[in-house]
């Protein structure tokens, strides 16, 4: 990089979203940093952060598959309530890739993800399993943390967003188009989540 005149971009200090002073119970953390799965649909993790535009803050929840690292479900939305954050964007990830078998949803400890609003969501799937992080631990939520800051470096940052429509198409643009379909990670071999997801199917079928 330092031959070629390139320098990485400078990482920002982030806002803190999760609230996880509240009365509903916690999860256990049956992920325990096991960042890993050998199928899609094993273990789906979640977070919620800003993004800043002109006229307002908004909030980005996704959902991502650990086996592909591919955003199965996200929502942008101007509110913090459940059913705009979190509910959204797991009723996307299921319609996505639906729950076929046991499945270890986790996140952290934050009210939108312990509500009951949401715990209702998982229990009409019996497959599945909420799991949160330990308290003010961001390493149990690793993987996640880590998409929310590569999309702010590669995306956010670069532009000045002007309302929540620009924002939308933006964040569109470098989910859907850019970041499951072509960007290369190294946990994956140096695959696009789709090629993964591909890979990982065509496993599936010869076993």
């Amino acid at each position: 990089m330092k031959q070629a005149g390139l320098r990485a971009k400078r990482i920002k200090r982030f806002k803190v979203t999760t609230d996880s002073k509240h009365n509903y119970p916690v999860s256990e953390n049956l992920l325990n940093r096991n960042f890993t799965a050998t199928a899609t649909g094993q273990a789906w993790v979640s977070d919620v952060t800003y993004i800043r535009t002109v006229t307002a803050w908004l909030y980005l929840t996704v959902v991502l598959d650990l086996a592909d690292r591919k955003i199965i479900g996200w929502a942008l939305s101007r509110t913090m309530k459940a059913k705009d954050t979190k509910v959204a964007a797991f009723r996307m990830a299921v319609k996505n890739r639906p729950v076929i078998q046991p499945l270890i949803f986790h996140s952290d400890r934050g009210v939108q993800y312990a509500c009951d609003e949401f715990r209702q969501e998982l229990k009409a799937f019996f497959l599945i399993s909420q799991s949160m992080s330990r308290k003010a631990n961001c390493w149990d939520n690793a993987v996640a943390e880590s998409f929310f800051k590569t999309l702010k470096v590669e995306c956010v940052y670069d532009y000045k967003l002007e309302n929540q429509q620009e924002a939308s198409a933006t964040v569109f643009e470098y989910i859907e188009i850019w970041y499951n379909r072509k960007r290369l990670h190294s946990s994956l071999g140096y695959r696009s989540p789709a090629q993964m997801e591909q890979h990982l199917n065509q496993y599936a079928l010869v076993a």
